[in-house]
Formats: structure tokens, C-alpha cells, sequence
């Protein structure tokens, strides 16, 4: 996976590199100069020889007057805009240096910026406060004119670790062109409203790398996923090729006219490559599923005593509840049978409902399980952090802290934690935007994806961040007018290029 560090651990990467005299300060400000114009150069080399360079007081400001002066020797017409004087050494040294070459405008306009590649370089990653909008309104003004936006390191009034506006209102209706930020993407250009406002993100190397250890958040990639096309090490080994050694995978739902969520879930479980899948149903249900299934197998299950004989069974060695199972003291039975059986489980829709109204089976949650919300369920189950206003990232950690089980906190943004305090973040953006997979029945065929890899012995964070790298993947090779029961079709192609 691919580090993301927050605002705060960039710059303790960047001082523990400075400190130890490998680098200065206006070295690294040079170098980040230097990526600000090759990305610049390389996404629009045709483009006209002008630019408008928004600095602000800041380190940010400093690399925005080092991109003014690199363009300039270039040979590029450039307007410096500066509203606030520079307020850190190294930014002061690097205002001193394009002074000798330029000036700085004390107010702009559309004229001005009409024609421009415009660089804000005003706040970045260091913005601790609101924007206020005679500050920010250049944005704007580029937007009216149709030019291009470059952010150095963030769009100026997006908050690089929470994702959220930091703008006076009425603020951009849309975001960068290009975001070029510094040896590892931050949490903002993941998180939204600010990820999808990034634009085209290019991260450049500063040479700081070996200063980056174990701080990161992980960023879920294809490298996450590559394992899922081979047997996992050491697991199930007295039955070596055969089924069973590819785990077998309960999937509880509901009564008459409500299975459709598991079997879904089923079947996606039966494509990642779980060896056997069983779909347990009311009996009058049995018919219905049985109607609909073929390599998926069905089991009556009435109640929890009816449970509890199905999974003295040893060999099921994941289940996964909730889909379609509705509400109640039954459901909730099984809920808790499940829980009690301390093996991994996913907990999906209906299931987290009923974890949110009854203590008892909040209570039972354990290290192996995998709660899947969406944001209305994430409400539902932790209500004092969504009024907290703490940014998606910190919630969710802080929910699987509370909870002691994974949690994958959905949407375009996912974010997976550990009650161990690991994060991951998943971003259906930019080029991994697919917007279609928000359709009816996605998130069972994803709890089915997990469910799955859990029985194939994958832990459990590593089993939520693969199924929901593989989810995207599976929407984005089969591309709009795509309905839930397609992402199981399209896992093959996917699977197989990743063998590849």
C-alpha cells in the first residue's frame, strides 16, 4: 500500500530531515519548486508562457515564489500575487530571491489571470483557520476565466487532514486541475469534499522517503490485492486442494421475499474464491433460494437454536450476517449466536442496526469481526462522533477503538481502522471514480467480498481492504449501467489481470 501522512507528520518527516543537516529547508523548498514546474510542463506542454503565482505567508508562499522564479527563468510571463507578506525565514529568503527578478501585484484581476496557468501556493497543507474570502477569491476568478488551477500541495481553503471546506462561503464550485504535493499524498486529497476537489494528484519525490517509517496512514492499491489470486500461506494445511481448504463461508438472511441481499453477498463470496458458500434462511425460504442458487448451498435456519447446530460444524469458519435479515428479537438472536461462536464475521446492514439498539450485542463484538456502515448506520452506531465534527478518518478509528473490531466506514471515501489504531483509506476518486456503484445491493456484494476472504483466512483489515479495492475495481471494468449483480460477474476479468 501507499503511505498518506496527515499535515502534522509531513512536517515532522521534514524537520527530522533537517535537523539531521541531510537537508535545509530552502533545499526542500527548491526542490518542491522544481515538481510544481515538471508537473506543470508535463500535463499542459502546449499551454501559453503565463502564469499567475498565488503566495501566501507561509512555507507554501516560500515554494510558490521558488515556481515563480523557476517559470521566469523559463522564460514564462509571470504575475506574483502576495497578499500577506512572508512570515518564516525560509519563505522571506525565497521572496528575496524572486524580488531581484519581479515584483508582486497588490490586487488582481480576471484580466490578469485570463490566459494563466494560475498556482495557488497560499496556504497548503499548514492552513489552520477559516479563509477568508478576499484571500481565496483568485480561485474563483481563475475558475470565471476558464484557467487552469494548479494547488501547491492542497487547493488553498481545504483542510489537508480532515477533508473538509475551510472557506468563507460562497467558496469554488469545483476544485484543481492539478494538485501537486510532496512525497506522500495527505489525508485530504483522500478524504472528502477536499479529495474530489484535488483534481489530477501528482505526488513528487523530495528525497525523503527513508524519513517516512511507520507514520503513514496506508492508501489501499492493486498491490493490496494482488495476494487475493493465491492461497494464503500455512492455512488449512491437512487438506491441502480440496474445498475445505478455502473455507466455507455462512451467510445468514432473511425470511420470503427478502433474500436477494444474501444471496448477492453469496455469491460474491463464491467468486473471491471462498471454497463453499451455505445461504441459512427461514425454512419458508428455502424454495425461493433454492429457486436462484446453484454452487451456493442452503441450510434452514429458524432460529438461533438452529444456528448453533449448523455452526457445531467446525469446518464454517466465517459467517456473514445481516443482509437481508431484518429486525427483531429473532434476528437479533441470531445476531448474538454468531457473535458468541467468536469466529470471523462480517456485520452488514440489518446486523448494524440491531448492534446499535441493543447493548448486549455491542458487547459481544470481538478482534475478528468487521462492521461494513455506511455513513447513516456510522450515525446510527456512534452518534456523539458524528457531532464531535472530527474528521472521517479520526471517527472511524476512534469507533473500532470503541467497538475492539474492525471498522469500514463506507462511500467514496472509505476508511478502514483497527481497534489496534491502524488506518487505511480507499478513494473512489480521480481515476477510480465510479460513481454507478451507488446502486441497490453494492454494499452486500461487498460484505459478501470480505465475508469471503475471511474464509479464505485473510485477517480481518487486510479482508476489508482488499474486497473494497477488488469492489471498484469489479465497477470500474464493467463502467456505467451497472447493477449490483454485475460486480460478481466482472470479479474473473479482474482476478485474472491481476495473475497476470
Amino acid at each position: 500500500m501507499t503511505e498518506i501522512l496527515s499535515s502534522a507528520q509531513m512536517r515532522a518527516v521534514e524537520r527530522a530531515a533537517i535537523d539531521s543537516g541531510e537537508v535545509s529547508g530552502l533545499e526542500l523548498m527548491e526542490r518542491a519548486g522544481v515538481g510544481v514546474v515538471g508537473a506543470i510542463l508535463e500535463s499542459w506542454p502546449e499551454a501559453p508562457r503565463r502564469a499567475v503565482v498565488l503566495c501566501g505567508p507561509g512555507n507554501n508562499g516560500g515554494d510558490g515564489y521558488v515556481v515563480a522564479r523557476l517559470l521566469a527563468k523559463q522564460g514564462w510571463n509571470v504575475t506574483v500575487w502576495a497578499p500577506l507578506p512572508p512570515a518564516t525565514p525560509d519563505a522571506q529568503e525565497n521572496a528575496k530571491r524572486w524580488s531581484e527578478i519581479g515584483g508582486t501585484e497588490p490586487q488582481i484581476a480576471a484580466e490578469q489571470i485570463s490566459g494563466s496557468i494560475v498556482i495557488d501556493a497560499l496556504f497548503g497543507t499548514g492552513l489552520g483557520r477559516t479563509v477568508a474570502r478576499e484571500l481565496w477569491y483568485p480561485l474563483a476568478l481563475a475558475q470565471e476565466v476558464a484557467a487552469k488551477l494548479v494547488a501547491v500541495d492542497i487547493l488553498s481553503g481545504l483542510c489537508a487532514d480532515s477533508g473538509e471546506l475551510r472557506a468563507e462561503p460562497p467558496y469554488l464550485s469545483r476544485g484543481a486541475d492539478l494538485t501537486v504535493t510532496f512525497q506522500t499524498a495527505k489525508l485530504g486529497h483522500y478524504l472528502l469534499p477536499a479529495g474530489e476537489m484535488s483534481g489530477v494528484l501528482r505526488v513528487v519525490d523530495i528525497g525523503l522517503s527513508p524519513h517516512v517509517d511507520a507514520l503513514a496512514v496506508r492508501a489501499v492499491n492493486e498491490r493490496a490485492a494482488q495476494e487475493v489470486t493465491r492461497p494464503v500461506p500455512g492455512l488449512f494445511a491437512k487438506s491441502k486442494g480440496h474445498k475445505f481448504s478455502y473455507g466455507h463461508l455462512l451467510v445468514l438472511t432473511g425470511g420470503v421475499g427478502r433474500g436477494g441481499a444474501g444471496r448477492m453477498a453469496a455469491r460474491a463470496a463464491l467468486r473471491i474464491g471462498a471454497g463453499l458458500v451455505t445461504v441459512g434462511c427461514p425454512p419458508a425460504a428455502l424454495i425461493e433460494n433454492a429457486s436462484r442458487l446453484d454452487a451456493v448451498m442452503l441450510t434452514p435456519i429458524a432460529d438461533a437454536a438452529m444456528l448453533g447446530k449448523v455452526l457445531s460444524d467446525e469446518r464454517i469458519n466465517a459467517i456473514c450476517v445481516g443482509p437481508g435479515l431484518g429486525l427483531g428479537p429473532n434476528a437479533a438472536s441470531l445476531v448474538a449466536a454468531a457473535l458468541d461462536t467468536k469466529r470471523p464475521t462480517v456485520l452488514d446492514a440489518d446486523a448494524l442496526t440491531l448492534i446499535a439498539q441493543r447493548p448486549d450485542l455491542r458487547k459481544a463484538l470481538h478482534e475478528k469481526c468487521v462492521l461494513t456502515p455506511h455513513t447513516g448506520e456510522f450515525a446510527r452506531l456512534w452518534p456523539d462522533l458524528i457531532r464531535a465534527r472530527i474528521s472521517k478518518a479520526e471517527a472511524t478509528l476512534q469507533a473500532a477503538k470503541d467497538c475492539g473490531a474492525v471498522v469500514l466506514h463506507k462511500g467514496p471515501d472509505s476508511v478502514i481502522a483497527t481497534p489496534e489504531g491502524n488506518l487505511a483509506i480507499h478513494a473512489s476518486l480521480r481515476e477510480r471514480l465510479a460513481p454507478w456503484l451507488a446502486t441497490a445491493g453494492a454494499g452486500d456484494v461487498l460484505a459478501g467480498l470480505i465475508a469471503g476472504l475471511l474464509a479464505r483466512g485473510f485477517l480481518p483489515a487486510d479482508a476489508a481492504a482488499k474486497a473494497v479495492w477488488l469492489h471498484v475495481e469489479a465497477g470500474l471494468a464493467h463502467g456505467p449501467g451497472l447493477i449490483a449483480e454485475d460486480l460478481p460477474e466482472a470479479l474473473p476479468g479482474v482476478l485474472r489481470r491481476l495473475e497476470a
